[in-house]
């Protein structure tokens, strides 16, 4: 199920913001080898300027890679769309790939939903737990998307569920349209998630929904992390918002050092985001208009500042075409030198790295795209940073998918 190929080596193109196409799923804008040890411990040296970036194929003959964790041990847990969960033997290329035993006859794999995000917990080391979204069904009907906690047995080899939901109840659409859903942990331990808002045009300006939000979630209980902006309202949901009036957020990342966190969300034709995440804020997706209209107006701009004058704008919008931007995550180490602490959004449509350099105003001053992941590998879902430091990148073309570690030459 894996092989190894040479690695890629290519200069970062230093260039402005490069677009070319976004979206989608077919008919949507989403749309044993060597690696059995666990990572070698490896040296951070301080570097000046650019790096060139190398890119190793660590696996292959996966489909649809949603997630990555990393494991204390070296190992990587996977998610593919399909529901399935695997282990990788290490970080390195070849590594081998191992099927975890879980019980997922209940996810309903169709269109953008399935097995989707999933995030370890901070203290797995010692609780071995992880949470992972899906799409839910019961006797074969789509009921929900929901957030699952599970420990990984020692040897890896099974999951069991330990908390079932953690929370559910997040809006579906029957196709899988604008399923969501990436969680990831902030710096505070805080649960943050992204979701869709499921193709139906009320639910990014309704509170009381969970789709079209990022929420914030007490990892133990699912239910409001301390502090939530809404966390005294009288709806149970809207306890759980952060922020509200996204379109169809497929990452979230946060930022070392500051611990501010961004999102990167699909755009209809135009203007997929980038978006500093501030608690309580509106984001200005509103194709319900209102409730004026019926069904879903995709026309709206994806920050309406006519309706909504103090809505938040976007810290990047990538105009026309859109990219399908999808995971994201901060390089980080001295090892990256100039790249230290951009932010790496990957695309879908785009099949394309975007590197962002941030200002003072946490507005993105810069984009830039390095030639080794610019159409070479196709669309580029999963976005994680290893504990070494390295940057992992899933593809999700539908057949022989591949997990990348992408490093500094």
């Amino acid at each position: 199920m894996t092989s190894q190929t040479p690695r890629i080596a290519g200069l970062l193109a230093a260039v402005g913001l490069v677009l070319s196409g976004c979206s989608a799923e077919p008919t949507s804008v989403e749309a044993g080898g060597a690696g059995n040890a666990p990572a070698a411990t490896v040296s951070t040296p301080t570097r000046t300027g650019t790096p060139d970036l190398e890119v190793d194929v660590v696996a292959s003959g996966l489909a649809d890679v949603w997630d990555m964790g990393f494991l204390p041990d070296g190992r990587v847990l996977i998610s593919e769309r399909s529901g399935r969960l695997s282990l990788l033997s290490g970080t390195g290329p070849g590594a081998a790939v191992t099927p975890v035993r879980a019980e997922l006859g209940d996810v309903y794999a169709r269109g953008e939903g399935g097995l989707m995000g999933l995030a370890l917990h901070p203290d797995f080391a010692q609780s071995r737990k992880f949470v992972t979204c899906s799409t839910h069904a019961e006797a074969g009907t789509p009921t929900d998307i929901r957030l699952v906690t599970w420990t990984l047995s020692a040897d890896g080899t099974s999951a069991t569920r330990v908390k079932d939901p953690l929370l559910g109840g997040l809006p579906i659409n029957p196709s899988g349209r604008h399923s969501g859903c990436r969680p990831t942990f902030a710096a505070d331990g805080a649960l943050l998630v992204g979701t869709g808002d499921t193709a139906r045009g009320t639910l990014p300006q309704d509170l009381t929904s969970l789709g079209g939000k990022v929420l914030r979630l007490d990892a133990a209980t699912g239910g409001p992390a301390p502090g939530n902006p809404y966390a005294d309202a009288a709806n149970p949901a809207q306890r759980l918002v952060h922020d509200y009036g996204h379109r169809n957020v497929q990452g979230v990342a946060v930022q070392p050092g500051t611990g501010k966190a961004y999102s990167a969300e699909h755009g209809p034709s135009t203007d997929d985001e980038v978006n500093l995440l501030r608690p309580g804020a509106n984001y200005g997706w509103d194709p319900g208009q209102g409730g004026t209209v019926g069904g879903y107006d995709e026309s709206v701009p994806m920050t309406d500042l006519t309706r909504f004058p103090d809505a938040t704008k976007a810290a990047w919008s990538s105009g026309s075409p859109v990219e399908a931007v999808s995971g994201a995550a901060f390089l980080s180490g001295p090892q990256w030198g100039a790249l230290d602490g951009v932010l790496a959004v990957g695309a879908l449509r785009g099949q394309k790295l975007m590197l962002m350099t941030l200002g003072a105003d946490g507005a993105v001053a810069s984009v830039s795209v390095p030639q080794p992941l610019d159409g070479t590998f196709g669309r580029l879902r999963a976005v994680r940073l290893a504990p070494d430091g390295t940057l992992f990148v899933s593809t999700s073309n539908g057949t022989d998918d591949k997990i990348l570690r992408v490093s500094p030459a």
